[in-house]
């Protein structure tokens, strides 16, 4: 539960107070960065640790007050481990769980003006603090009707600002994510698409209708109920579901045969989503995850779905499969087509990229090529670690004038990451169910 001391009383909603807070933070991180520096000149041997946990925390700091889109960006990046120094992982993760929430008459001001009432006069009873807060919105317990509910409320001024946010936020990921800004401007375009739709709960129950229903043959997969009546395009109201975040759940030692039936039935969720509905949960975090008594997955959360483009989708996963029977000029189409390679580029740069590319897609590809999987195995995230370390510090990778890779990818990518991740987290050994014809 969150605690009163913690909860946030009001957040800057103009673009001037957003601003003045940005601005009021890098000024921080300039100051930790000549602190450091005046360190180092009296100890040249001072690494950046220091450094990092004092950017981290300020940043963090900054950004949970400011809520929305710039959160959610420092979420996204504590999710790509190869982005970050530890420090800033360790730190941004926390805006999975524990973002500050907003105080009880904020919740109020929100009801009022979307229903005319106080949550008090809706429900039968209603937590005056939040259970949960994120990025977007926080998440309140509540009962109607002998029923368990989870209200998520979404914070003022998030949907208005997502656009100038980014724009605030762009100079912390181009210092954090050793980006060029072409490279930065061509991903940003995809995640403001994704945030704006994110911050419409209309859409968000819309789509968890249509996904859910269609995986409710899956095996182990539980989903709630929304509510329509008491829901509106800033409050969602569904089925309360009770069980264990993953990282709580495994400090219960659950047996091997129970995290193979989790990780099943995360496999399989995201299978069919991806190869069957062309379009997939986007946000495979574990706070979008829940684990019941009885060992069956609650999926509670549908704000990112990322809608695949066909033939995205056939180019992607032709490069997936294990044997690579196509000859070089259909595999160069490809590369084009996923903007791994263009024509602005000099025959050396083509051939070294389109080998970056394809031992990247192989590794990502490596669940697909066996039967099963055994995701308990830390060396195969080792080599992933590895693979991005040394292309990011690659000098031909640093010097690309273009950014590489359709935006398409980002979100397919980081789902593809984030499932694996979980499932390592779970170690978990799944049957890699594809579909037939990348087999």
């Amino acid at each position: 539960m969150a605690s009163k001391v913690s909860e946030q009383e009001s957040i800057p909603v103009s673009k001037v107070q957003r601003a003045t807070k940005f601005i009021t933070t890098g000024a921080k991180v300039g100051g930790n960065y000549v602190k450091h520096y005046a360190k180092k000149m009296v100890n040249p041997a001072l690494n950046k640790e220091e450094l990092h946990e004092n950017n981290a925390k300020d940043i963090y700091n900054s950004l949970s007050e400011l809520k929305g889109s710039a959160l959610k960006v420092a979420q996204m990046m504590s999710m790509d481990k190869n982005l970050l120094p530890r420090a800033y992982q360790d730190k941004f993760t926390m805006a999975q769980y524990s973002a500050p929430p907003l105080s009880y008459p904020l919740v109020i001001k929100t009801f009022q003006k979307y229903f005319g009432k106080s949550p008090e006069e809706m429900f039968e009873s209603f937590s005056r603090s939040a259970v949960n807060a994120a990025s977007i919105g926080q998440v309140h317990q509540a009962s109607l009707n002998g029923k368990k509910l989870a209200v998520k409320i979404q914070y003022p001024g998030v949907a208005n600002s997502v656009s100038s946010d980014l724009k605030l936020v762009r100079p912390f990921a181009l210092r954090l994510l050793n980006m060029n800004e072409k490279e930065l401007d061509h991903y940003m375009e995809e995640v403001e698409e994704r945030l704006l739709e994110e911050t419409d709960y209309h859409l968000e129950v819309e789509r968890s209708r249509e996904i859910s229903t269609s995986c409710s043959e899956i095996p182990n997969l539980v989903f709630p109920t929304y509510y329509d009546e008491l829901s509106s395009e800033r409050i969602i109201t569904m089925d309360w579901i009770d069980g264990l975040h993953i990282k709580e759940w495994m400090e219960t030692n659950p047996s091997q045969e129970e995290k193979n039936q989790v990780g099943q039935a995360l496999w399989d969720f995201y299978h069919h989503q991806v190869h069957n509905l062309l379009q997939v949960h986007a946000d495979p975090h574990p706070g979008n995850f829940i684990i019941q008594k009885n060992g069956k997955l609650g999926i509670i959360d549908f704000g990112c779905v990322k809608v695949i483009p066909e033939d995205f989708y056939t180019g992607y996963f032709s490069l997936i499969k294990k044997d690579l029977g196509m000859k070089e000029e259909e595999l160069e189409k490809i590369f084009y087509r996923l903007e791994f390679i263009s024509d602005r580029d000099t025959p050396e740069e083509k051939m070294y990229f389109k080998g970056v590319f394809r031992e990247m897609i192989s590794l990502l590809g490596k669940p697909f090529h066996v039967e099963s999987f055994d995701f308990a195995d830390d060396g195969y995230f080792e080599q992933i670690f590895q693979l991005g370390d040394r292309i990011s510090n690659d000098k031909m990778f640093k010097k690309s004038r273009q950014a590489r890779g359709s935006r398409h990818g980002l979100y397919i990518n980081r789902t593809y990451f984030g499932l694996y991740n979980l499932l390592n987290q779970l170690q978990a050994k799944v049957t890699t169910t594809k579909p037939d014809w990348l087999n």
